[in-house]
């Protein structure tokens, strides 16, 4: 039988948090909020008095989190099977009932995408909570489960396709687990079937390469990026394993100096641009994604669990859709 990613990450969770000598009985409390710095440039990124602040709690697994300039931020909940909008003041409004709903995106004209696990597709979600399938198959044969997905450089979709939240007892259909491209006009190409376990991927800040982290080997890869909207040439940019951790590599972003956030063992990982581990945010829970946003994009929202948390820093996130355009979307919609 397949397991979900919620459920692997779950049970990382817990081999982390529960005393070894009595695993079934006594939970630790859980980790404090810590900034790990392994390199001097670390603090350049994130002041070593930021505090990590709950924007929201009571969830069931969360993912996803996509900040709208309306302010709010769209939050995945993978067991509670739907999708939220948080307020700042955590007060939340359920948009859709969606079975397992995971990683999203705005596409370019400002409309929210999400990985839709049990419909196996990609899908586009109106504001009113309605929703459209844009692709669910890949040469006739229904994907696996999407899981993450991000705008590209040229405003194709490109997302992963895991078995990690494939419903148990069905089929999988394509022998592989698949990382995909989704252009205008509803064509969908492979870009790569290399990795054991795509999951998290993200564009670097230049459109030179997509990152994609591999759930399987903990290793997150680099590909060349081209302009027909190929991929070529992938490499390891970096390794998360950590010896006695269960806890994998999922979400990612970067910011716009070309720092690429992870989540990992214990927290997110900072890497520089040429794959050096700068440090880790220690989080109380283990987060599965993350995005930048508020006013001037430098604040992370992360989900963990229950919980979705933020932390200020001292850098402007990236992110692959223009932050103008969501704006002036956002005002036109609202007024």
């Amino acid at each position: 039988m397949l397991m979900s990613k919620q459920c692997l990450l779950k049970i990382s969770l817990l081999l982390i948090s529960l005393a070894p000598a009595v695993v079934a009985q006594t939970a630790r409390p859980p980790r404090a909020f810590e900034l790990q710095a392994l390199d001097p440039a670390f603090w350049n990124l994130i002041d070593p008095n930021a505090k990590l602040e709950t924007m929201g709690s009571g969830f069931g697994f969360t993912e996803g989190p996509v900040w709208d300039p309306a302010d709010f931020l769209y939050v995945s909940d993978e067991e509670k099977n739907a999708i939220y909008r948080l307020f700042p003041d955590g007060r939340n409004e359920q948009l859709i009932a969606l079975g397992d709903p995971d990683g999203s995106t705005y596409d370019k004209r400002h409309q929210l995408i999400d990985c839709a696990s049990v419909l196996r597709a990609i899908i586009r979600i109106s504001k009113d909570g309605t929703y459209t399938v844009l692709a669910d198959r890949f040469e006739g044969n229904r994907f696996n489960s999407p899981n993450d997905v991000t705008l590209g450089p040229d405003g194709s979709i490109y997302f992963t396709d895991p078995t990690l939240d494939l419903v148990a007892g069905e089929k999988q259909e394509i022998p592989f687990q698949g990382v995909y491209r989704l252009d205008a006009a509803g064509k969908v190409s492979l870009l790569t079937r290399d990795l054991q376990q795509p999951n998290g991927l993200a564009f670097s800040p230049d459109g030179r390469y997509l990152f994609i982290d591999d759930s399987k080997t903990r290793k997150i890869h680099r590909y060349a990026f081209h302009p027909n909207g190929t991929i070529s040439d992938g490499v390891l940019f970096a390794d998360e394993n950590v010896e006695g951790s269960r806890a994998v590599p999922d979400g990612m972003k970067f910011d716009t100096k070309g720092n690429l956030y992870v989540t990992g063992p214990k927290g997110i990982w900072v890497w520089s641009q040429n794959g050096k581990h700068l440090g880790t945010i220690v989080l109380p829970e283990q987060p599965a994604n993350l995005t930048w946003g508020a006013r001037d994009y430098s604040t992370l929202f992360i989900t963990a669990g229950h919980f979705v948390y933020t932390l200020n820093t001292q850098v402007r996130g990236f992110l692959s859709y223009p932050i103008a355009a969501q704006a002036s979307s956002v005002r036109s919609t609202t007024k």
